[in-house]
C-alpha cells in the first residue's frame, strides 16, 4: 500500500472509532438539539479541536494527499460553505478538502477540517448525493462528536485518540507505526466505540438531511447514495465501500433517513450543470494519465454521451494532453450549450493562449473575471497568463484586488511571491513565500523564507520591519525542538540571523 492509502486508512479509522467532530455549534438550539455544555470543553477545547485541525491540513498539504485544482476545490468550498450556512448561525472555520483517492470515502476532523475523496465525486448520480455526504460530515463537526465521546469514556480511550492523531501527523511515512496505532484503537472498548458512532452517525445524519433541504438540496439524496452503495456492495457480493466501513449502513438506518427526508422540507434542486463538469474534470485528473484520460472521454463520445460534461472533459483532456488545437475543436459544442459558464470560458481562454492566440485569450480571461469578480479560479488563471505574458505588475494588482481566496488558496501567495519576483521585489517576494508556507501549515518552512529574506542586502527599513514582526510570530508558534534543528542547519550552511 502507498503512503496516501496508509494516511487515508488511518484517518477514515479514526473518524469510525471516534465520529470525529470540531469546533461548537452555536446554532443547536435552532436546529432542536441537545445543550451540548462544557463538558466537552472539559476533555477536549476547541482550542485543542482546532490544533488537530490545523495538523491534519499540514499533513494533508505536506503529503500532497490533495488533487489540488483550483476549479474542483472551489466547486467543493462553494457547496461546503452553501450547507454550512443553513447548518449553523455562526459555523465554524472549516477548510474542505479534495483528496486524490479514488476509493468512495469522506471524513471529518476536529477543527473543522473536511475531506472528500475524488472516488465520492466519481460515484455521485447528482449534486444532492454529494451534498448529502457533506452536509453529514459537517455535523459531525458542528456536534463535536469527538469532545462528546471522549467526555464519556475512558482515559485509556483518550490516550487511544492520541496516539492514533500521532500515527496520522508524526508517524505518517512509516506504515508500521500507522497499523500499530490503528490496532490498538480497535482493541480498547471496540463495542462500546461502536455504539457512540453509531449514534452519531443517526444524529449526524437528522441534522444533515434537515440542512440540505434548507441549503436547497434534495435531502432524498443522502440516503440515495448510501442506499445505492449498500445495495451494489450486496448484489455484487463485492468488497463494502470505504465509506461505509467508516459510516456504518444498514436497511433500517437507510429507511430512517428516508423517512426524514420525506419530512424535510420539499425541495426541487435547480439543475446545476458545474456538478457534471466538474465530475468530468475529476474523472480527467484521476486518470492514470492524459492518454488515458483523452481515450475515457472518447468513448464516452462514441457510447452516445454527448453532453456538454463530456465535451468539456474531452477538451480538458486533450488540453493537458498538450493538444490544445483539437482541444479548441472538441470544446466548441460546450461553449455553443453554455456560453457563458465559468470553468468552459476559463478553458477556452487557456486553449486559446497555448494555440498562440495570447491577446484573445487574455482578454477572454479578463472578461471572464469581470464577469464572475468573486469566482477565485478565474483570479488565479487570469493572473498566472499575465505572468506568463511578462505583465507581472498587472498581475500583482489583479491578486490585491481580489483578496477573497487568500484563506482558501494558498497558491494566491506564491503568485504574489512570483510577481515580486519578476518586478525584482526579492523582501516582497520572500514575505509572501513565507505566507504561502504558512497556508501551507508548513511553520519550519516558513521560517525559512523569511529567513532568507531577511539575508537580503537590498531590503528597504519598511521590507526589513516587516519580515522581522513576521519571524517573531513564527517564532512563538514553532516548538523549541523544531527551531534548535532549524539553527544548526543554518549554521552548517554557514548562515545566521
Amino acid at each position: 500500500m502507498t503512503r496516501s492509502t496508509y494516511v487515508s486508512l488511518a484517518l477514515a479509522v479514526w473518524i469510525g472509532i471516534a465520529a470525529s467532530a470540531g469546533a461548537q455549534s452555536a446554532g443547536g438550539a435552532a436546529l432542536e438539539l441537545p445543550d451540548l455544555g462544557e463538558p466537552a470543553d472539559l476533555t477536549l477545547s476547541p482550542a485543542q479541536e482546532a490544533k488537530i485541525g490545523d495538523e491534519v491540513a499540514a499533513e494533508l498539504y505536506r503529503g500532497d494527499y490533495e488533487v489540488g485544482d483550483a476549479e474542483l476545490t472551489d466547486y467543493i468550498n462553494s457547496m461546503g460553505w452553501r450547507l454550512a450556512a443553513k447548518g449553523s448561525p455562526t459555523p465554524p472555520k472549516f477548510r474542505f478538502f479534495v483528496i486524490g483517492d479514488p476509493r468512495i470515502n469522506a471524513f471529518a476532523v476536529p477543527g473543522g477540517v473536511i475531506g472528500i475523496n475524488a472516488g465520492l465525486m466519481l460515484n455521485a448520480d447528482n449534486e444532492s448525493e454529494l451534498a448529502g455526504v457533506m452536509g453529514h460530515e459537517q455535523a459531525h463537526v458542528t456536534q463535536r462528536h469527538l469532545a462528546r465521546t471522549a467526555n464519556d469514556t475512558s482515559a485509556a480511550n483518550l490516550a487511544t485518540y492520541a496516539a492514533i492523531l500521532a500515527a496520522i501527523i508524526a508517524g505518517s511515512a512509516n506504515p508500521d507505526v500507522i497499523v500499530g496505532a490503528l490496532a490498538l484503537g480497535q482493541s480498547v472498548n471496540y463495542q462500546r466505540e461502536v455504539n457512540y458512532t453509531r449514534a452519531h452517525e443517526l444524529e449526524a445524519d437528522r441534522i444533515g438531511i434537515r440542512t440540505m433541504a434548507e441549503a436547497g438540496y434534495d435531502p432524498e439524496g443522502m440516503a440515495s447514495f448510501f442506499g445505492k452503495l449498500e445495495q451494489q456492495a450486496r448484489l455484487y457480493n463485492t468488497q463494502l465501500p470505504d465509506i461505509l466501513r467508516t459510516h456504518p449502513v444498514n436497511t433500517v438506518r437507510i429507511a430512517e433517513a428516508r423517512s426524514r427526508a420525506a419530512k424535510a422540507l420539499k425541495v426541487t434542486p435547480k439543475p446545476s450543470p458545474e456538478f457534471a463538469l466538474m465530475k468530468a474534470r475529476t474523472i480527467v485528473l484521476m486518470a492514470n494519465s492524459p492518454t488515458a484520460a483523452v481515450e475515457d472521454m472518447g468513448l464516452r463520445l462514441k457510447g452516445g454521451d454527448s453532453s456538454p460534461a463530456t465535451r468539456y472533459g474531452h477538451a480538458f483532456a486533450l488540453f493537458r494532453a498538450g493538444r490544445a488545437s483539437e482541444a479548441l475543436d472538441a470544446l466548441a459544442p460546450a461553449l455553443e450549450a453554455l456560453p457563458r459558464q465559468l470553468n468552459i470560458n476559463l478553458l477556452q481562454a487557456q486553449l486559446l493562449i497555448a494555440t498562440g492566440k495570447q491577446t484573445e485569450g487574455l482578454a477572454l480571461l479578463d472578461k471572464t473575471t469581470q464577469l464572475n469578480p468573486r469566482a477565485t479560479p478565474a483570479v488565479l488563471t487570469q493572473t498566472q497568463a499575465l505572468l506568463d505574458a511578462g505583465r507581472p505588475a498587472e498581475a500583482r494588482q489583479l491578486l490585491l484586488s481580489h483578496e477573497q481566496g487568500r484563506d482558501r488558496f494558498p497558491e494566491t501567495h506564491r503568485l504574489l511571491s512570483e510577481a515580486s519576483n519578476q518586478l525584482k521585489n526579492l523582501g516582497d517576494a520572500q514575505f509572501e513565500m513565507a505566507n504561502y508556507e504558512l497556508a501551507r501549515g508548513n511553520l519550519r518552512g516558513a521560517l525559512t523564507q523569511v529567513d532568507a529574506g531577511l539575508r537580503l542586502s537590498s531590503l528597504t527599513e519598511q521590507e526589513r520591519l516587516r519580515l522581522e514582526s513576521q519571524r517573531a510570530q513564527l517564532i512563538s508558534r514553532i516548538p523549541k525542538r523544531v527551531l534548535a534543528d532549524l539553527a544548526r542547519d543554518q549554521r552548517r550552511l554557514g548562515f545566521s540571523h
